[in-house]
């Protein structure tokens, strides 16, 4: 069970999780080794209990596209994962809009079935450098009480733009802490993400892959994009943190893990950012084929 431990001084609280140092770290298996993914069709009996699928089905059987199961080594009390797909690579940017949409219902979902019990956080880490454990892409829901104080940013004011949709404005807002750091705003505010409308979540299905797409086209070896800053690129694939604020007024909020915290970051609390974000929605207005 989760410890949640407050500093007096500056109403911040930690939590501690002694399970979480025990997750599995996923190896590479030796060329004559066929890997095992829990995540994949095959293994539904390994991974945590089963909780929602997409198609609805017999738990644990096969046949699934979306599939949420517990996390076996939580952070908070109610934890869970949301396998994406069965595919053990294609992710939000190669998957089809279909297939998306299937995940973002179930994002909805599971953050409507959780309200009671907290705040509801929805987040994804893609790449070890991001926290990733295992590469099966998937989700990641976390509910925290809400006598916890959350240090998290409010919704930013829309500049910068990369591009807007009828429901949604991409951009990269002044305040942006972390390079190429970029929001999906719904235009649509003082709602929780649970009550997105269809025609919006139909239309996000096609703004995240989108924008990751941009993101991952001009990060991935990136020498060429950005001169004089060779060190801003994903050289070892993509990695990135996205998640879903958790109250009134969300957005999508997504970090491309492109630099390290150091000592001046850690003991100020404040945020060095390398790449002007009006120099980054430009670069990010180029649009990508998919």
């Amino acid at each position: 069970m989760a410890k949640f431990v407050p500093d007096v001084t500056t109403n911040r609280w930690v939590i501690i999780a002694e399970g979480r140092s025990k997750r599995p770290k996923e190896a590479k298996a030796a060329s004559n080794v066929n890997k095992i993914c829990v995540f994949c069709p095959g293994f539904e009996k390994i991974p945590g209990t089963e909780v929602y699928r997409i198609p609805q089905g017999e738990p644990y059987s096969p046949g699934w596209q979306v599939r949420v199961v517990t996390n076996k080594y939580p952070i908070t009390d109610f934890h869970e994962v949301i396998i994406h797909s069965p595919d053990d690579v294609k992710d939000f940017d190669r998957l089809s809009v279909e297939q998306v949409h299937k995940i973002l219902t179930a994002f909805r979902d599971r953050f409507n079935f959780h309200t009671k019990n907290g705040y509801v956080m929805i987040f994804n880490n893609v790449g070890e450098v991001a926290g990733a454990s295992i590469n099966h892409p998937h989700s990641q829901l976390v509910v925290v009480p809400k006598q916890i104080t959350l240090d998290s940013l409010s919704i930013e004011p829309v500049v910068n733009p990369v591009f807007e949709t009828d429901h949604f404005v991409v951009h990269c807002p002044d305040f942006s802490q972390w390079p190429f750091e970029v929001w999906l705003s719904p235009k649509k505010r003082g709602e929780y993400f649970g009550q997105i409308a269809p025609e919006a979540l139909a239309d996000l299905a096609q703004v995240l892959p989108n924008t990751l797409r941009r993101l991952i086209k001009h990060l991935l070896g990136g020498e060429h994009f950005h001169p004089g800053m060779p060190m801003v690129a994903f050289k070892d694939g993509p990695a990135y943190n996205f998640y879903i604020y958790h109250d009134k007024d969300w957005y999508i909020r997504i970090i491309p893990r492109l630099v390290h915290r150091a000592g001046f970051e850690l003991g100020t609390g404040l945020s060095v950012n390398i790449v002007d974000p009006a120099d980054a929605a430009e670069i990010l207005k180029e649009e990508t084929e998919g």
